[in-house]
């Protein structure tokens, strides 16, 4: 065990209000996750890792509660969650994660984000295969016995273990489990009381991509642009 390969998440540029962009994200989640299996946390696995989620970015428990509320009523948004796939400057492969209700009004707006920034959207399955999807929890690592940690989850689908940092610099235990295995590794770890900082799925890259400072801002600049798109989620690549 180490420290755990992870490509650039944030840009140098957050000329936006990420934790308004963060907040909208978890709500578009928790309205995705109450119209799949319930309001109830405790019978919605989903649901329960979005809350633990939101609590990661500091987002206030009247306001979950309140997307809670609205996700359940009759006008509630019906979102549609739509991968998309292009390059971006110098060969850096992309995955972008929308949740929608326009998904004409979304793809029309990142295909122009990715030709204004010397990229391009590609057809489906040519980046993909880039990237691997996988279940992955933030820990904080204090108290835990990292080597005992590892050994009793490897019967419960971990992959990969290794120390990592948060966005503060914080130290953090990431772990990693093929997705499939996502809901037995979050049980193990609910079972062993902890509490994760995050859980959720992301999409592991698989061929990274090494630039020089000049050509990897001209990327991180598309990447900051894709990330300020009311309808993106997520944005992955091999930037490293």
């Amino acid at each position: 065990m180490g420290r755990i390969f992870e490509v650039r998440k944030q840009t140098m540029f957050a000329r936006w209000d990420r934790m308004a962009k963060q907040f909208a994200r978890i709500g578009k989640d928790i309205t995705i996750a109450v119209k799949a299996g319930g309001p109830d946390p405790a019978g919605n696995p989903a649901l329960r890792r979005i809350i633990q989620n939101a609590r990661a970015v500091n987002m206030p428990k009247d306001k979950v509660e309140a997307a809670i509320k609205r996700a359940q009523g009759r006008d509630a948004t019906n979102y549609q969650e739509i991968i998309y796939e292009g390059y971006a400057p110098h060969g850096v492969a992309v995955l972008v994660e929308a949740a929608t209700d326009n998904p004409t009004r979304t793809v029309a707006s990142v295909r122009s984000i990715f030709g204004k920034h010397g990229g391009n959207l590609a057809t489906s399955g040519s980046v993909a295969f880039q990237f691997k999807k996988m279940g992955v929890f933030r820990l904080n690592p204090e108290g835990i016995d990292q080597d005992e940690l590892e050994l009793e989850l490897i019967d419960h689908g971990l992959e990969e273990m290794g120390e990592s940092t948060g966005e503060k610099g914080e130290p953090q235990l990431v772990i990693r489990c093929n997705f499939p295995d996502f809901g037995q590794l979050q049980k193990a770890l609910e079972d062993k009381g902890i509490t994760p900082l995050s859980a959720e799925h992301e999409y592991i890259c698989l061929t990274p991509t090494e630039l020089p400072e000049d050509k990897a801002t001209e990327v991180l600049e598309l990447i900051d642009k894709l990330e300020q798109d009311e309808d993106v989620q997520k944005v992955y690549h091999t930037l490293v």
